[in-house]
């Protein structure tokens, strides 16, 4: 069965530093490298590379990012006939990763906030949509609203957080948020299906927390758009959410305790040994 994600694109522009500066503080960093983003692009190409058959919908600029930016998505297996064109810079961000693996990031928008909602179509045989909030609120209210028609299920993950109209929370299947984002939606979380990432203590869902792995954390950077796309890539192909659950937190596992070098190795195989080789905390 097909994945249709639509959200944002991005290139990213990480810097390595001791840490995070601080108001008018300037740090002397120790690398930086240009890697593709944007939590729907992330979600994709991690959907992809789990063995989800992904179609992607979202805009990149006319500009060498937006260059970089198809490139990957592309090479990714991605199928992205519904990626727009802007005359415009593609999106971006800014991160900042200390010595720790933590860190912050500023992002610009501006391709994504152009993108043709009407225009998008849900691909025959569609399982799963999944939306971010990066993109504006009225493309994935009309997204949403299409999925519901044609059958298939409406997955948001609710980042960054921003309120959620009645009518998207409607057509909303399963709130996918962290636990800085579950304190922003606690109204709607008492009354819909949610999945809760925990960072490092694991994931709640319908009243169990499923533990987390024990590593050793490079950069948490993209873990949580990690676990979406490899679950979304589990469920896809006929499994239960709950099952699901325990293969996607072994890609977030691994993806943080990698090398961005060595990030794009990851694969289901890959995955699957992992997780027999290490102990849930």
């Amino acid at each position: 069965m097909t994945i249709l994600v639509a959200g944002s694109l991005h290139l990213d522009v990480v810097v390595d530093a001791p840490h995070l500066p601080a108001l008018d503080e300037t740090v002397t960093g120790s690398r930086v490298s240009y890697v593709f983003g944007g939590k729907g692009g992330n979600q994709a190409i991690a959907a992809a590379r789990m063995g989800g058959n992904v179609h992607f919908a979202g805009r990149a600029g006319s500009d060498s990012f937006g260059d970089m930016i198809r490139s990957a998505l592309a090479a990714s297996r991605v199928d992205i006939m519904q990626l727009q064109l802007d005359p415009g810079p593609s999106g971006m961000s800014a991160a900042i990763v200390n010595a720790n693996g933590d860190y912050g990031a500023v992002i610009v928008s501006a391709a994504n906030l152009n993108i043709a909602g009407d225009a998008i179509v849900i691909p025959h045989g569609c399982a799963i949509v999944l939306l971010q909030n990066e993109i504006p609120e009225a493309v994935n209210l009309a997204v949403a609203q299409r999925a519901r028609r044609a059958g298939a299920q409406v997955w948001l993950n609710a980042a960054p957080a921003r309120r959620l109209p009645e009518a998207l929370a409607a057509a909303v299947d399963l709130l996918i948020v962290n636990r800085v984002e579950a304190g922003y939606y606690s109204d709607i979380l008492a009354s819909g299906e949610t999945l809760t990432t925990l960072g490092g203590e694991g994931v709640s869902y319908r009243g169990k927390v499923y533990g987390g792995y024990k590593v050793d954390v490079v950069s948490t950077h993209g873990a949580g758009d990690i676990f979406v796309g490899a679950l979304a890539a589990q469920v896809s192909a006929g499994g239960s959410i709950e099952d699901g659950i325990a293969f996607a937190q072994a890609a977030a596992a691994l993806h943080v305790s990698s090398r961005l070098s060595d990030r794009a190795g990851l694969n289901p195989q890959t995955v699957a040994d992992f997780a027999r080789r290490y102990d849930k905390r």
